[in-house]
């Protein structure tokens, strides 16, 4: 394994460096089937310097946060939630796509039982079906999801490293992508008692987040200390030839088209039911996008692949005899890069430039250039292709945005 050196900065660096050794990128979250959660308010970090009042679920005894816990249970388990709330407001839960959920205690809601100020209420249901989820408060919705009262709820099937009970859904690395915006006027309102006033046909969002982060936060690690109650990063990872699953989540009111940037990812399920043309038959209705539009309340589900294909030269910078990486895409082996590049000194390079072309290398660079890919990674970015959508409150960039990264064979990816 190649190690980072500690002088990087780089935030897909810092998470190297923080890596525990897990053989693959997993969803952080909550497992169930059994889980307390806590309503309660406080403050979420953009990175243009705001500090904005939300509301948000958390586990019990920890502080609130943006998005709520990702809950994660099996196939079949049955799931209980119980919801104490610390808001001044009636909140309640309620979860698309399960059946037969029970609610005990709380008080009667327009669309499930609520806890009252100060209240809690509970419910159970069976995860009868694998697959991405959303869950969010049923309480007037239409403020509270934007409040912050919403998450991901992920079913796993029986077999490990598959999305769904079919081998075509096998996946290396899966990594979440909730999706949201926030019209910080309405937080400000609400903040200050003034909720009577708030008036969502006016609404004007200016901030735009992938689980709870806008760029560059969404690239800090996991956990980051300086985003306490926002929890979740998005930085996806993979080696060449290793397949990524994509959870998508539409958890605000706008879609939100996420772009693949340069690549195309193959869409296999929506709303957690499989694209197949009869039971078992596995994704066969599955269809490419290079831009994948996630609606509001939707989960889509899509496979992502790279290994260099048809670039027309050897990523790795191989000569011809020299013995292939793994996955490596043959037809391409061996073939030169295919243009001289400038001197050094006559280039400008961005920061993500390793001095080299080629995957896993690295060459000269001018002094204070290039000092954020210690590796040789290969960088794309993921963005909205919506281009309001990759700013922070009109700061271009930011918004809903992240960087796939190429890892070089022998780097761990946590």
């Amino acid at each position: 394994m190649r190690h980072v050196s500690p002088g990087g900065t780089a935030p897909w660096a810092l998470a190297l460096l923080l890596a525990t050794g897990a053989a693959h990128a997993a969803i952080d979250g909550v497992s169930g089937p059994h889980f307390e959660l806590i309503a309660r308010d406080g403050f979420i970090l953009t990175p243009d310097g705001n500090s904005i009042h939300a509301w948000g679920y958390g586990v019990a005894g920890g502080d609130m946060q943006y998005p709520g816990p990702t809950l994660i249970v099996n196939q079949g388990d049955v799931v209980t939630l119980h919801l104490v709330n610390e808001l001044p407001v009636p909140v309640s839960l309620v979860f698309p796509g399960q059946a037969g959920v029970v609610a005990t205690g709380g008080v009667p809601g327009l669309l499930a039982r609520e806890a009252a100020p100060g209240g809690d209420v509970s419910y159970t249901f069976q995860a009868r079906e694998p697959g991405t989820y959303l869950y969010h408060s049923g309480t007037r919705p239409e403020l509270q999801v934007e409040m912050g009262l919403v998450g991901a709820l992920i079913v796993r099937p029986a077999t490990p490293g598959q999305a769904y009970a079919h081998p075509a859904t096998a996946f290396d690395h899966e990594y979440l992508f909730l999706l949201t915006e926030m019209d910080p006027r309405i937080h400000e309102q609400v903040e200050q008692g003034r909720m009577d006033e708030v008036d969502l046909t006016d609404y004007r969002p200016v901030y735009w987040f992938i689980n709870g982060r806008a760029a560059p936060d969404s690239m800090a690690p996991a956990g980051a200390p300086w985003l306490p109650n926002q929890p979740y990063d998005c930085m996806p990872m993979m080696h060449p030839g290793e397949r990524i699953l994509l959870r998508m989540i539409g958890a605000g009111r706008d879609a939100h088209p996420l772009h693949t940037h340069g690549n195309h990812a193959a869409v296999i399920a929506r709303d957690a039911r499989l694209l197949e043309s009869a039971p078992g038959a596995g994704p066969d209705l599955a269809r490419e996008h290079f831009t994948v539009t996630v609606a509001p309340g939707q989960t889509t589900d899509a496979l992502f692949g790279w290994t260099g294909e048809k670039l027309g030269w050897d990523i790795y910078g191989h000569a011809a005899g020299d013995a292939p990486q793994p996955r490596e895409y043959a037809p391409d082996h061996g073939k030169p890069f295919p243009v001289s590049l400038p001197n050094t000194q006559e280039l400008l390079n961005g920061d993500f430039y390793s001095g080299s072309p080629f995957l896993g290398a690295l060459g000269p660079l001018p002094p204070g250039q290039g000092t954020l890919n210690l590796e040789g990674g290969f960088f794309f970015m993921w963005h909205s292709h919506s281009e309001r959508e990759m700013v922070n409150n009109d700061v271009f960039p930011g918004g809903m945005m992240t960087m796939l990264l190429i890892v070089p064979h022998g780097v761990e990816i946590p």
